[in-house]
């Protein structure tokens, strides 16, 4: 399991690549018998054209000298007892020998590079992201609502450092990590996944798995791992949001529910629903904004806000309409949800 960061170097393009089939245990034997074979290789062809030798100790060339001149050579240069005299012997050395000889070094080196150096590194790495991580948002599932969550974090502004990516699929961390995204392939409903993307000191956390039960899953492990953590999950079924919250989401959100009210408000006016539209998206000409009162604020009517316009407070976890009494009267510690002009600028040109 690694998390990694995107490189500032230009991406390598052009490379169809599959997870390996075998394990760790068959590609180290298969490395294996590839040098023991280039050896014998080398040997069967010393032992035949062995007349081509010669030994400065004897003069006399056995199987065990070819054995001998076979093992040194392909792994060092020699160490000049037994050296060819024939140019056929010669050719043999320069034209084959030297090659198998250094394809031999890139198998060791390849190895190991993959069985120890490269992870070494990873976790090199992966522990200075882990060290940077704090205050981060943990997207875990990349799909079409994931993605969208993060487009939409980017376009808002939010550094694409501080958002951590947790997936099973290779492709869609490729994705998220084109964006610049820290990315973590792994399984989101385990404690380990979850802690070693810093869960505890994140300050916000998107679950969209694609399935309802495995989401749901995921917003338990996380809960009890960072208990005040503001988690947001999607759900697919009307019927999974209340054991959504009852396994600790603070937000959920089901997209088809939302559609249907986009739906059933656009059929008692046509500008409903694309004012709802320019509220959720981060280009419109105005935008929802949480925030917590001020100190001037208080004491004052929500509808004296000068920041935007005043729609709700809550106060603890009971929401109180701009309508109501307790609006009448700013608290401290009360939250606001406000409409606000958004000065974005991608704004539409009909904002001048």
């Amino acid at each position: 399991m690694n998390i990694r960061r995107q490189s500032h170097a230009a991406p390598t393009a052009g490379f169809l690549r599959r997870q390996s089939s075998l394990p760790v245990w068959a590609d180290l034997c298969w490395r294996v018998v590839l040098v023991f074979g280039l050896i014998a290789l080398v040997l069967l062809i010393h032992w035949v054209g062995r007349d081509g030798l010669k030994d400065n100790l004897d003069n006399q060339i056995s199987f065990v000298d070819v054995l001998y001149f076979t093992t040194v050579t392909v792994t060092t240069v020699g160490y000049g007892d037994i050296v060819p005299v024939s140019p056929e012997a010669r050719l043999f050395e320069a034209l084959l020998v030297t090659p198998i000889r250094l394809f031999v070094w890139v198998i060791f080196l390849g190895t190991a590079y993959n069985l120890f150096f490269r992870n070494i590194l990873y976790r090199w790495r992966m522990a200075r992201i882990q060290a940077d991580l704090h205050n981060h948002i943990v997207v875990t599932g990349f799909g079409t609502s994931g993605q969208e969550a993060v487009n939409e974090l980017l376009a808002r502004g939010t550094d694409p450092r501080e958002i951590v990516v947790i997936d099973g699929s290779e492709k869609a961390l490729d994705l998220a990590e084109a964006l610049g995204c820290n990315v973590l392939c792994g399984d989101s409903t385990r404690d380990k996944t979850l802690k070693d993307v810093a869960i505890h000191r994140a300050r916000s956390m998107i679950v969209s798995a694609g399935r309802d039960d495995t989401s749901i899953l995921i917003t338990l492990t996380a809960r009890h791992l960072a208990p005040r953590l503001p988690i947001s999950i999607v759900v697919r079924n009307e019927d999974n949001e209340l054991p959504a919250r009852q396994a600790g989401a603070t937000t959920v959100i089901n997209p088809v529910s939302f559609a249907g009210l986009l739906l059933a408000g656009s059929t008692s006016g046509k500008h409903i629903a694309d004012y709802m539209a320019d509220l959720a998206a981060s280009g419109g000409r105005v935008k929802l904004n949480e925030r917590p009162v001020l100190p001037q604020e208080i004491g004052q009517p929500l509808s004296a806000i000068g920041t935007g316009l005043g729609l709700r407070i809550y106060r603890g976890d009971h929401p109180i309409g701009f309508w109501e009494d307790g609006a009448r009267a700013l608290q401290t510690g009360d939250c606001i949800i406000e409409i606000v002009e958004e000065t974005d600028a991608r704004a539409k040109p009909d904002d001048q």
